[in-house]
């Protein structure tokens, strides 16, 4: 199917090229069956890859953005489940006290 290069910004392997396996939807998001060879294969989000669609910046030939506000948001979602999920432990452990 050809070759996908892994662009997302946190992602560990990104920067990285691999063969496509398979393209697929998992829970209604596009994703590509990558063959890696340390672990076999790995899936990946289409969008997080070069085979994503071109972004609004691309289209209206500009520099892409290092964090726009979609990656801006899910940094918050992510930092606020983390300082939920700590809460969450600091309440079991005084009950357990």
């Amino acid at each position: 199917m050809g070759w996908a290069e892994i662009r997302h910004p946190f992602h560990p392997l990104r920067g990285q090229r691999f063969e496509v396996l398979k393209q697929r939807k998992v829970v209604g998001i596009d994703t590509l069956l990558l063959r890696q060879q340390d672990r076999g294969s790995v899936s990946v989000a289409r969008e997080w890859t070069d085979w994503a669609d071109p972004s609004a910046y691309e289209l209206l030939g500009l520099a892409p953005q290092r964090l726009d506000v979609h990656s801006l948001m899910e940094l918050v979602t992510l930092l606020e489940q983390l300082d939920n999920h700590e809460s969450i432990n600091k309440k079991e452990l005084k009950t357990c006290i």
